[in-house]
């Protein structure tokens, strides 16, 4: 496992709202975001069209546009939240912005030992909110049993858990999505994906799910093409 501490900011409005909000981040939050002391990597999420492909999930229309933050420790991302959301007190009319700071876990994939970078563009992203019967169990076990089998979907590019962390010591400016966990995995692209969603690993990770300790709140997702802004 490879370990990072990230912060996402989601934007969300109306679909009419894509291409201006792109333009105004682009003109504005951008150049500031990437100046940011210590950041290892900016990358933008935008949604792709079209139906997920996944047989048992389709949410619609996710975030306009996902921003996550990449920082080595904790601490940088605690020097650099009060930055982060200041970027985003004035927004565009209708957009509306969340912002969660997370442990970033990048999991091997295949017969890897070790993982590799996070490169391929298709991100299907998922989140899992509050309340659970019991969170600590509920992340142990997502943890313990996701992930191992998530590398098994054929031609995975990546695989990553998000841990929220809720104690850096800084003031919260932007309105707190309420996450509980949260899990990304990457592809080439949606043909790849949809094979994927396909195969025996697919019905494995549905197993899974039924297994979960119990949780009521709301779990998302979204199939979003990823584009790095900052960083290597």
């Amino acid at each position: 496992m490879s370990i990072s501490y990230a912060y996402e900011v989601a934007l969300r409005g109306p679909v009419d709202n894509a291409e201006p909000l792109s333009a105004w981040f682009l003109e504005g939050p951008a150049e500031a975001l990437s100046g940011l002391p210590a950041l290892v990597s900016l990358d933008r999420y935008v949604p792709i069209a079209g139906p997920s492909r996944d047989p048992y999930n389709n949410d619609g229309a996710g975030p306009l546009m996902l921003l996550m933050l990449n920082f080595p420790s904790p601490e940088t991302l605690g020097t650099a939240r009060s930055a982060i959301e200041a970027a985003f007190q004035t927004l565009p009319d209708a957009v509306a912005a969340t912002g969660a700071g997370f442990k970033r876990i990048l999991y091997p994939v295949g017969e890897d030992d070790t993982p590799a970078p996070l490169e391929a563009p298709f991100s299907y992203v998922v989140r899992y909110h509050r309340p659970a019967d019991d969170e600590v169990l509920f992340v142990q076990n997502y943890l313990a049993t996701h992930p191992q089998t998530q590398a098994k979907l054929p031609a995975i590019r990546s695989i990553l858990c998000y841990v929220p962390i809720n104690d850096i010591p800084t003031g919260r400016r932007l309105a707190d999505p309420d996450y509980m966990v949260g899990n990304e995995v990457v592809f080439d692209d949606a043909a790849a994906f949809g094979a994927a969603m396909a195969s025996p690993a697919r019905e494995e990770l549905r197993a899974h799910y039924r297994e979960f300790p119990r949780f009521t709140g709301a779990n998302t997702h979204y199939p979003m093409q990823r584009s790095r802004l900052f960083g290597m």
